[in-house]
């Protein structure tokens, strides 16, 4: 049920809503809750996708009206000497200063009539805000999973220690036992050593089980940022349930169709082709709508000879509009490699597309038949812990009778330790 998104994403929801027993479901809904408020890949899907939403509005903004205003103050002083005649022949020289402030303000309106870029741009848009979408909802899918497994994972530490727990009780009473028979000389000190060297190995199984306990503990607190104590585990009739609707093709229709990396795939192959178109762009003209007011005042003071002319002052208006066409005619051979380099990423796209669709499918097929096979292997395994437990009191028996060695007593209670750790493990596998 861990191979793929579809499969682990309704197993994680099973687990999350409809497992037997309230507390289990309460628990696990609880520390979903928990995790979907602290866990930072959430969060840093959830920016990346408010960030991705900007792109409609930039992209549809740089189609509308663009108005700008501008403006500025100007004061110069200018002088000058010249020598000119009057009316009667006489020659002489004439001081001309001139103090001016300008003033000008001028408003330009631009309007977009053709962009191929800004029209392509606007079309990718769309697929930019769609992927991050998926990215989104992929985040919090993956989050369901990894909560529920990593919940998981520390019942299953707690069973194998459990296990290993009763397993090293076990042993340390068949080194007693073998220690009693020892001293009255029923057995010889090879056995006391058997014994003894598998309670040792107990004991470090003990502590290793320990050391993965906290460590699957630390896996998620990782994502919850909170320890957890205590954890609900499922009842011994865990419902085995086959997939429903129990038909391996709708399953695969399914998860060709919803499964969100295949989905993001699509998107990235679209937005390949649109590179494309957008960077022939360097082929097409642009045609943009200028229109522009303005206005200009000047008043200028002047003095002759350090007296006082007349003022040369002066305002004006100036309205315009204009189309303004612009086409490329040579650009190095930039454009035409830009195009070509989009056409092999489009390629890339395209085939990575055809890599996850055929491995979506592969999964979504394994997974299915995993799921069956799994509910026959907790079956076996569940069969096998009773088969080693009855092995394990026919091979006591024999050895309290001495047809049977301290051996083999140790390897059948190995056994019976093995087989309950497989069993539990199987469980949370499926």
């Amino acid at each position: 049920m861990r191979k793929a998104i579809s499969f682990r994403v309704l197993a994680a929801i099973a687990a999350l809503t409809s497992l037997p027993g309230t507390a289990m479901a309460s628990s696990l809904l609880e520390i979903y809750q928990q995790a979907l408020q602290s866990d930072p890949l959430v969060h840093e899907a959830e920016a990346r996708r408010l960030a991705s939403l900007e792109a409609a509005p930039q992209a549809r903004g740089v189609l509308l009206p663009q108005i700008s205003a501008s403006g500025d103050w100007t004061s110069s002083e200018s002088s000058g000497t010249s020598i000119d005649a009057d009316a009667m022949g006489n020659f002489g020289s004439f001081s001309a200063i001139t103090d001016s402030e300008t003033t000008r303000w001028q408003f330009t309106l631009r309007q977009t009539l053709f962009r191929w870029d800004q029209i392509v741009g606007l079309r990718q848009a769309d697929k930019v805000v769609a992927r991050a979408e998926a990215d989104r909802e992929a985040a919090q899918q993956d989050l369901i999973v990894r909560v529920t497994q990593r919940y998981f994972d520390i019942l299953a530490a707690e069973d194998r220690l459990r296990a290993i727990h009763a397993n090293r009780t076990a042993i340390a009473r068949q080194l007693e036992q073998a220690k009693q028979r020892f001293d009255v000389g029923l057995i010889a000190i090879t056995a006391v050593q058997e014994s003894q060297a598998a309670y040792d190995q107990s004991v470090a199984d003990e502590i290793g089980a320990k050391r993965q306990l906290a460590t699957a503990r630390e896996f998620l607190r990782e994502i919850t940022g909170d320890h957890v104590t205590a954890l609900s585990a499922p009842t011994e009739d865990l419902p085995l349930r086959a997939p429903d609707p129990a038909v391996e093709t709708q399953w695969i229709d399914l998860a060709m169709d919803q499964n969100l990396a295949l989905v993001a795939a699509r998107l990235d192959e679209r937005l390949a082709r649109d590179e494309i178109s957008f960077r022939r762009n360097g082929h097409y003209p642009t045609i943009d709508l200028v229109a522009t007011n303005g206005e200009q005042d000047v008043n200028a003071d002047r003095s002759i000879n350090g007296l006082p002319a007349l003022p040369a002052d002066s305002d004006g208006s100036n309205d315009s509009i204009s189309i303004q066409f612009n086409i490329p005619l040579f650009a190095g051979g930039v454009t035409s490699s830009r195009v070509r380099e989009a056409v092999y990423l489009h390629r890339a796209s395209r085939e990575n597309l055809q890599r996850v669709a055929r491995a979506t499918e592969r999964q979504t097929r394994d997974a299915y038949l995993g799921v069956i096979s799994e509910i026959s292997r907790v079956q076996a395994l569940k069969q096998a812990v009773q088969s080693s437990q009855t092995a394990l009191e026919a091979t006591q028996a024999g050895f309290d009778v001495g047809t049977r060695t301290i051996v083999d007593v140790l390897n059948s209670q190995f056994a019976l330790y093995q087989a309950i750790t497989n069993y539990y493990q199987s469980r949370y596998d499926y």
